[in-house]
């Protein structure tokens, strides 16, 4: 099964994220960047954690996703939330939104420039006027730096779940021309027996996943060729740290329409 196929799997991984804190950091920056977030767009989304976020806040919010299966999980686990299937080089939805964010890295699924320019046009298209686009992205030096910020293996303990990931290796070869990784992924979800004292039930979610890695200057040059959007802020985490940082684990950029 892919791993994209089993959203419940896929979040449980994921659930080393403090998604609240990093609601309430995405809010403020609206804010000082842009405008006050009535509206939201999460753009793919997955299992819309963050979008889901926004919604229990009393936020109108817009998770859009390729995946049929992440739309179905979203819907379900959303019931306040709006759940759009679509590509996010080329969706149009007709409304206009206070703030627009994609998280986790999800445009490494875009593998080269012209996607990659298609996206921000599609983006910028939807900002309400002053609003911002938000986008979270791996720290450049997890792969073209000698000491990356992030690991490939972790556990996740929640809900009376565990799940033990390898995403990847730092191994994996990196294409130098395409700079595309074919990462390895593998989830293993531990649950409870159904009965008292019975054995824990797992199972294995695994699958391939080509990972384009974006430098900083390359995402810059997309952001200036797309004609669309400016880079006004960036940082290195959810916190005040710059991308500069030593500590620095996350490459954040707040994106505007020019004036």
């Amino acid at each position: 099964m892919d791993i994209y196929d089993d959203p419940a799997a896929y979040e449980l991984s994921c659930g080393f994220r403090e998604v609240p804190e990093e609601v309430d950091r995405l809010i403020a920056w609206s804010r000082e960047y842009g405008r006050e977030p009535g509206t939201v767009l999460e753009l793919a989304a997955g299992p819309a954690e963050h979008a889901r976020e926004f919604a229990r806040r009393g936020i109108a919010a817009t998770a859009l996703d390729l995946s049929p299966a992440m739309c179905a999980y979203a819907k379900t686990m959303g019931p306040d939330l709006a759940v759009v299937q679509a590509d996010m080089t080329t969706f149009r939805l007709g409304t206009r939104f206070d703030l627009i964010v994609t998280m986790l890295d999800s445009t490494a699924h875009l593998h080269g420039l012209d996607p990659m320019v298609a996206h921000f046009q599609r983006a910028a298209a939807h900002l309400a006027a002053g609003a911002v686009y938000i986008l979270e992205m791996s720290h450049p030096k997890d792969r073209f730096g000698t000491e990356p910020s992030t690991g490939t293996t972790w556990t996740v303990e929640k809900d009376g779940l565990r799940a033990d990931v390898r995403w990847g290796s730092l191994d994996d070869a990196l294409d130098p021309l395409t700079q595309i990784v074919d990462d390895q992924v593998v989830i293993t979800v531990t649950e409870p027996s159904e009965r008292p004292g019975g054995p824990a039930r797992t199972r294995v979610v695994e699958g391939v996943v080509p990972y384009r890695f974006w430098t900083a200057t390359e995402l810059e040059a997309a952001v200036r060729l797309s004609g669309t959007l400016e880079i006004v802020a960036q940082y290195g985490d959810f916190g005040d740290l710059p991308p500069s940082a030593p500590e620095a684990w996350r490459l954040i950029t707040v994106l505007r329409k020019p004036a």
